[in-house]
């Protein structure tokens, strides 16, 4: 068995690593690291590359600043037709760790009902200040566009969730959603 010396050594050696580690990471993020970064629609970028057959402004051509042309994102209702609530019951396995279909409240508020319910309205869950302050409806339009991109949509939101790029996956969501009552 280990003496009390030796288990002194063992626990020291890994709490030492762990706070190597954890000094490395605080080191690097000072030198390197980004902070919040604005939203890609509000990004400037220090040169552009002309593209031949192009639009010279960009901006005007309704391009972002990824490149794509926004007109060419479908809308909810180009994908609803073809919205699949079971494929959406899958994908809603990524809301799961923050969010429940069960009507309790977890790191964010249960999602039953959410369909046509006023935003910020589950009685118990506490809200942030930008979330709070909408009180219209959840359409299913408007959760489609919110889970695109949560802390774009509305600005200062606590949900963390980076979102869903596939508009089919998020149509899916919202179908699987319009089910939970």
């Amino acid at each position: 068995m280990f003496d009390t010396m030796t288990m002194t050594k063992i626990v020291g050696g890994v709490c030492g690593t762990l706070l190597f580690f954890l000094f490395g990471n605080w080191a690097a993020e000072a030198i390197y690291g980004f902070g919040e970064q604005p939203p890609e629609s509000e990004r400037t970028y220090a040169y552009s590359i002309a593209v031949e057959g192009a639009p010279a402004d960009a901006a005007a051509a309704g391009t972002t600043a990824a490149g794509a042309t926004a007109a060419a994102e479908p809308t909810y209702a180009d994908v609803s037709a073809t919205a699949d609530a079971a494929a959406g019951e899958k994908i809603f396995g990524k809301c799961k760790s923050c969010h429940s279909v069960e009507g309790k409240n977890m790191t964010g508020p249960h999602l039953n009902g959410v369909v046509g319910r006023n935003r910020a309205s589950v009685d118990g869950f506490v809200y942030s200040d930008a979330m709070a302050s909408k009180h219209d409806p959840w359409t299913p339009e408007e959760i489609f566009t919110f889970i695109k991109a949560p802390k774009e949509y509305v600005p200062g939101t606590k949900m963390g969730f980076a979102g869903l790029a596939s508009a089919q996956d998020r149509a899916n969501v919202v179908a699987y959603l319009a089910t939970t009552k």
